[in-house]
């Protein structure tokens, strides 16, 4: 039987609070090549989760713990949907080739997430062209803007 407990709960947003990119994931799934990825990610207040789409297969995501601000936007990059995981949203999808983009807003938390394999690293081109890359300047502001960011707005207006 597979299980994430509240003790492995534990030990993944620990691992994320002493990691670099302040992330971590438990794999449920037994290998990259599974054709349905079943992940728990422990995301810490500042990890960057730069503006991405993945063409080929929706993602279902639910909180373990904590709450996430989920973003989706248009092609030019207006936001046309919001939702915090974990406050007004228990799960939450986003479509096949849907621009989006997830803020941690509570230390210790922990993002359930589906989609379908194998793996695939994220592809250039399926980042928006209108954000930084991680560790670039400009990711603290793009994540603070994330915070505050409302349908209908646009990042840099």
């Amino acid at each position: 039987m597979k299980q994430i407990n509240r003790q492995k709960l534990s030990e993944l947003a620990s691992t994320a609070a002493a990691s670099p990119r302040l992330r971590a994931n438990f794999n449920l799934h037994p290998e990259l090549a599974d054709p349905i990825q079943r992940l728990a990610i422990a995301m810490e207040p500042g990890t960057y989760v730069r503006p991405h789409r993945h063409p080929h297969t929706w993602e279902l995501l639910f909180p373990l713990q904590g709450r996430f601000l989920v973003l989706h936007f248009d092609e030019a990059g207006k936001v046309i949907d919001r939702a915090i995981l974990g406050e007004g949203a228990a799960i939450l999808e986003t479509p096949a080739g849907q621009w989006h983009a997830v803020l941690s807003l509570d230390e210790g938390g922990v993002i359930f997430e589906v989609k379908h394999g194998p793996y695939q690293a994220i592809a250039e081109q399926d980042y928006t062209s209108w954000s930084p890359a991680e560790g670039e300047p400009g990711v603290v502001a793009l994540m603070a803007w994330y915070a505050t960011a409302q349908i209908g707005d646009r990042y840099g207006n």
